[in-house]
């Protein structure tokens, strides 16, 4: 908390700098969640198991706006990060501990400068990716889900898939690169250089050479309007090895995002496909191969969406199956808004069935997780 009131009032005197300063605006959110968490897995090696919980969660998010001039602009995101690995958190958020015990550290999350023209843009640092509305990053990264068994337990859950907006719950929502874009034609090109990781400098056979060994992906993307149809083709394109979603390989993700409006509501609808075959330097071969589709409706305060997504693992000695489907159902009930902020309550069902089937051991797993979720939030 002492951490948490440092950076606002940092916020607060930098705002009031000497006239020949930007201009520093805060602006952010509060919300606290209460969420039902059931999970159910099966496997036809008889192993079955059930969990449940309750879980109460908070998240604060500051945000800082700078206005340079002539074009030039600053911003970032403070919020938690601590809570990156934990399957049941992330995305900023924090639980209870015990005797109501631990700390919530704020740090920077992303921040970004760059500039903006009338024909033109251009960004550097954390960008923001805005993967809750654009699943290229989903199934770029968790194309091949984990399955994990925990401690203790004889069961085997789904932690991560391309499903249930996994980018932005555990990176953040933020890639470190430069962005460039323009108007082309009747739409606008992006191309974003993104530095994927930075691995230590080594050359070996295990890592290849340490000067060229750090993970670079280009992400393109052309937004144009055809009628009253906005259509977003994008791909992302391994220049190096990267290290997820398997270390050392070079995956390519390529698709498409659409959008129809009718009236005050709005369809979406989106299709990607990822490819990784390759060799890393350490011998192993990759070779998998997925794709993800969703549909999706916007109504007022109403969300929803459906995604599908299958993935084939052949790598190595392996031959497995993934298959995920994903309901995504939200209502945004504003109970206050003014100029300043607004206080909303927002219930949610995430609900998500899964399927791994092994093709060489002839096993199948199954794990179903449902989320009921209230939301309560404060912006300001």
């Amino acid at each position: 908390m002492k951490k948490m009131l440092s950076l606002a009032a940092m916020f607060a005197v930098l705002s009031y700098a000497s006239p020949a300063s930007a201009e520093l605006k805060l602006t952010g959110d509060a919300a606290v969640r209460a969420r039902a968490d059931i999970s159910n897995t099966e496997s036809t090696t008889g192993v079955k198991d059930k969990e449940d919980n309750l879980l109460l969660q908070y998240r604060i998010r500051l945000k800082a706006a700078a206005d340079l001039g002539d074009g030039y602009f600053f911003k970032a995101l403070v919020q938690s990060e601590e809570n990156a690995a934990n399957t049941l958190l992330g995305g900023g958020w924090s639980g209870v501990g015990a005797n109501n015990g631990g700390a919530y550290n704020l740090e920077v999350s992303n921040f970004y400068f760059g500039r903006t023209l009338k024909e033109c843009h251009y960004s550097i640092g954390r960008l923001p990716l805005n993967s809750f509305n654009n699943p290229i990053f989903d199934l770029a990264l968790y194309a091949v889900p984990t399955w994990a068994t925990p401690v203790g337990a004889t069961y085997s859950a789904v932690t991560r898939s391309a499903v249930d907006i996994p980018v932005s719950t555990w990176n953040f929502d933020r890639l470190f690169g430069f962005n460039y874009g323009g108007k082309v034609g009747d739409g606008e090109l992006n191309g974003t250089l993104v530095a994927m990781d930075d691995n230590s400098a080594d050359n070996n056979a295990g890592e290849g050479n340490g000067l060229l060994n750090d993970g670079y992906v280009l992400h393109l993307s052309y937004k144009t309007t055809t009628g009253n149809v906005t259509l977003e083709p994008q791909a992302l394109i391994s220049l190096t090895n990267v290290q997820a979603p398997v270390l050392n390989s070079t995956p390519y993700t390529f698709g498409l995002n659409a959008t129809i409006p009718s009236g005050k509501s709005k369809i979406g609808a989106s299709a990607f496909y990822t490819v990784n075959k390759d060799t890393t330097p350490a011998g192993a071969d990759v070779d998998y191969t997925g794709y993800l589709l969703r549909l999706k409706g916007e109504s007022g305060p109403a969300t929803a969406w459906i995604d599908y997504n299958s993935t084939t693992d052949k790598s190595a000695a392996a031959d497995v199956d993934y298959t995920n489907v994903f309901i995504w159902a939200q209502y945004n009930f504003k109970m206050h808004e003014s100029a300043t902020g607004s206080f909303s309550l927002t219930p949610t069902l995430r609900y998500r069935t899964s399927e791994a089937k092994d093709n060489v051991a002839a096993t199948t797993k199954n794990n179903d997780q449902l989320r009921a979720e209230l939301y309560a939030t404060v912006t300001f």
